[in-house]
């Protein structure tokens, strides 16, 4: 199991291809705010609502300095299907190997219809304009999520 971060941390670095197969990296988006969030799987109705709920408050985040950047284990090409399907706005990238996952705290044991299960801990990390955590979310819903975290950052 992975070590969740802290406030403070500094973010790990990662460089993952986009719904396009284009190289996205947290270090591209130094100077700026980036909320990182990690998702089980593309296509499927939790992960859905999270991401159309980035997306229809992407102005407001984007307006008050934040990126955001979608991680899960899926390949680019479910990527861009999910992001033609659910017309997303924003940045979603693929972590195939959960390498990025990992050292996150995104991956590891968790509940899932009270079994115990290895999977994707939906997550989400903001970080701040020197790469350090702000904030980190951990068993984070999929609803009302994206309200809260606006909410939180007083935006």
């Amino acid at each position: 199991m992975s070590e969740r971060l802290q406030t403070g941390d500094t973010a790990p670095a990662f460089t993952l291809p986009d719904a396009d197969g284009n190289d996205v990296s947290l270090a591209d988006h130094k100077g700026r705010k980036v909320i990182v969030y990690f998702y089980p799987a593309a296509l499927t109705p939790g992960c859905t609502k999270q991401a159309c709920d980035f997306t229809d408050n992407l102005e407001l985040l984007t307006g008050a300095g934040y990126d955001v950047i979608g991680v899960s284990p899926d390949k680019p090409k479910k990527l861009a299907k999910f992001r033609e399907k659910e017309d997303l706005k924003v940045t979603l990238v693929g972590d195939p190997s959960k390498e990025v996952l990992a050292a996150y705290g995104a991956y590891g044991e968790k509940k899932l219809y009270g079994k115990v299960v290895t999977g994707v801990i939906r997550s989400t990390i903001v970080v701040d304009e020197e790469g350090k955590v702000e904030r980190a979310l951990y068993n984070v819903k999929a609803t009302g999520h994206v309200a809260k975290i606006i909410k939180d950052l007083g935006i």
